[in-house]
């Protein structure tokens, strides 16, 4: 069945394009969504008519996803999760663990645009997911996956590092009022 898209669809094309669907996809979701109206001479001059508006988004939504490129590219995704003594997590990391992350930094992506690497990770360590932009464009965020044993284990030695940094000072200040004290006398 040959339709016009009113939206862009995923895996079919943007709005205004001439597609040919099946009819049992163009039947049972494309028209009945609004995704879609039926290709006659009319809404193909209907459409043909909003020429210019379409481009204009378009462009817009080219902007906006380089934009959000350069932002995504520079984005380091921390996610503390439980895990056993091996890395093994209690679990996995999905692509929607990975949405909910980006949404408390402030950059909103939508849950089926994220690609994780074999759909589900299972392990401590390094990943890089892909998110897909407009068009043919990704971006490859950097994800660190660790166990809350290792945050709580590198909490702890950070705080018995800044404790000895401060005795140290502590030490070294008593140490010079001592000379000091000692030099007046």
């Amino acid at each position: 069945m040959k339709i016009i898209l009113n939206q862009d669809v995923v895996n079919l094309g943007e709005e205004g394009d001439v597609v040919v669907v099946k009819d049992g996809y163009a039947r049972n979701y494309l028209l009945p969504t609004g995704a879609a109206v039926l290709y006659t001479k009319g809404n193909a001059a209907i459409f043909q008519s909003r020429a210019a508006q379409i481009e204009k988004r378009k462009a817009e939504k080219r902007a906006q996803s380089a934009s959000l490129k350069e932002k995504l590219d520079a984005t380091v995704i921390n996610l503390v999760v439980t895990a056993g003594d091996s890395g093994k997590l209690f679990g996995s990391v999905t692509a929607s663990m990975v949405q909910e992350a980006l949404a408390k930094m402030g950059i909103e992506v939508e849950r089926k645009k994220i690609e994780v690497a074999t759909h589900a990770i299972k392990m401590v360590g390094t990943y890089s997911v892909v998110v897909h932009l407009y068009e043919s464009e990704v971006s490859h965020v950097k994800l660190v996956v660790e166990s809350e044993i290792q945050v709580k284990e590198r909490k702890a030695a950070e705080a018995k590092a800044a404790a000895e940094a401060k005795a140290a000072e502590e030490a070294k200040a008593a140490a010079e009022a001592a000379a000091t004290e000692t030099a007046e006398n």
